[in-house]
């Protein structure tokens, strides 16, 4: 899906998003008869109410409690198809937000079936930065499209494509390490969880900007489908796998998003892309595997695969002494019952960065939630023998040790990890059920800010 505003045309209806604390203002300025119209037909301002008003075709659309910006973010796929302008819209909103919630909420995915309807398109809000807005919109796209993508169609190998595919507009350079070569390189955790499946595991690396730039590293995990491996996960639990690899859908649209605006840092994604699949060559609960950071880790469950592949990531992430490491990953179930499908956990030792982060996910409304890497859970960590566990010694805090596990493998205090789930599983405003980009547009935002403009 590619989404473009409406060029300026004096045929374009107008729409009026109605908070219900505005409404007698906002029926004050349309007319008596569209007024009365609306009032007939029992109009309220409720969120996602909508009623097309006589005359000239205008409408009212309701945006309830006005929240948020994404509070607007159906209207695309609610007013009838055509162009509109924005003829009001609630006080506080921010105009780029808003228009990149109206967007976002025209996302259709169509890669086997066609779109029911084209989406309503809009005129940019007055004061929105169009630019901005536009390649936020282009990343989430990305993003979503990835996720979306069943696992058929979206293995390692096409994974790498996406890649290249994402890389080639910005001159970026997309390099991979693919099957055995991973044992030669010094990659084992990645080889060892993908080797199973008939699709080879690899090591994905784009990487773009001035070297003398600051490095800031992406680390996205890219398990293409996950069946748990050996210890073979439940149908039900299986049905949504083909999302597992939304770490590195996130960081791909981020990274979109980053060159697209062209920050001044020299950028590293790195994707560890993998099935967990099931063969005689599997990984099996019990093995230890070595690591690229030279510490063994002993498997307690197969199904605890993506600490594996980010652990070798983020050891090579670090190698090239980066100003900041950020690592995306739908890693553990734990996170989802802490904080549910829509606030992502967050994790880092930097407070500075999680207060940035955190100003930043409140200024374009993506939230998130920072969670404590509590060292006092580290003990869990260790192995019967060797250095590490991949499960730890309990049931509890599961997202927490996932993280502690991870940290075992970087060596910089300004590294943040994203527990993300990667997946609406009910629509919400500009948020359609399926793939989603959680936290993505926080850490655009907040990088936009540590970094500054462009340079040149």
């Amino acid at each position: 899906m590619s989404f473009a505003f409406a060029d300026a045309a004096d045929t374009a209806r107008t729409v009026h998003l109605t908070a219900r604390a505005d409404l007698d203002s906002v029926l004050s300025g349309v007319g008596e008869e569209a007024a009365g119209h609306a009032r007939a037909a029992g109009f309220s301002g409720k969120l996602g109410e909508m009623v097309v008003l006589p005359g000239d075709g205008d409408a009212l659309y309701g945006v309830g409690d006005a929240l948020t910006p994404f509070d607007a973010g159906n209207a695309a796929l609610s007013l009838p198809e055509g162009d509109w302008r924005i003829g009001g819209m609630p006080r506080n909103w921010d105009p780029t937000v808003l228009a990149t919630a109206l967007g976002l909420g025209s996302y259709q995915f169509t890669r086997y079936r066609a779109a029911p309807r084209a989406p309503a398109r809009f005129h940019l809000p007055a004061g929105a930065d169009e630019a901005d807005a536009l390649r936020i919109i282009a990343g989430v796209t990305v993003c979503r499209d990835l996720i979306n993508t069943p696992a058929g169609d979206m293995l390692p190998s096409h994974l790498e494509d996406a890649a290249r595919t994402i890389a080639k507009p910005f001159g970026a350079k997309v390099t991979s390490i693919v099957g055995d070569d991973l044992l030669k390189q010094n990659y084992p955790m990645i080889h060892a969880v993908g080797r199973a499946s008939t699709d080879a595991p690899r090591l994905i690396e784009l990487l773009w900007g001035d070297p003398s730039h600051p490095r800031v590293a992406l680390v996205g995990k890219g398990v293409c489908f996950d069946s748990g491996g050996l210890n073979i996960k439940g149908g039900s639990n299986m049905l949504l796998m083909k999302k597992d690899m939304g770490g590195a859908a996130n960081v791909l649209g981020l990274a979109t998003m980053i060159m697209d605006a062209g920050l001044p840092v020299h950028l590293q994604v790195l994707v560890p892309a993998v099935e967990n699949a099931i063969s005689g060559n599997a990984f099996r609960p019990g093995d230890v595997l070595p690591s690229r950071k030279g510490l063994t880790v002993e498997i307690g469950n197969t199904d605890a695969e993506g600490r594996l592949v980010l652990g070798d990531a983020l050891t090579r992430a670090c190698e090239d002494k980066p100003d900041l490491v950020i690592d995306m990953a739908t890693l553990t179930g734990a996170a989802r019952i802490a904080l549910g499908p829509e606030l992502a956990p967050v994790y880092t030792d930097d407070d500075a960065l999680a207060a940035d982060i955190a100003a930043a996910a409140s200024q374009v409304d993506d939230p998130v939630w920072r969670m404590p890497l509590w060292s006092g859970y580290d003990s869990q960590l260790e192995g019967d023998i060797s250095d590490l566990s991949n499960t730890g010694s309990g049931p509890m805090a599961g997202s927490i040790t996932a993280a502690l596990f991870l940290r075992r493998f970087v060596d910089t205090k300004a590294w943040v990890h994203l527990d993300i789930y990667g997946w609406n599983p009910k629509a919400r405003p500009g948020r359609p059920l399926g793939g989603e980009m959680l936290a993505g547009r926080a850490l655009y935002e907040a990088l936009k800010a540590r970094y500054g403009a462009p340079h040149g």
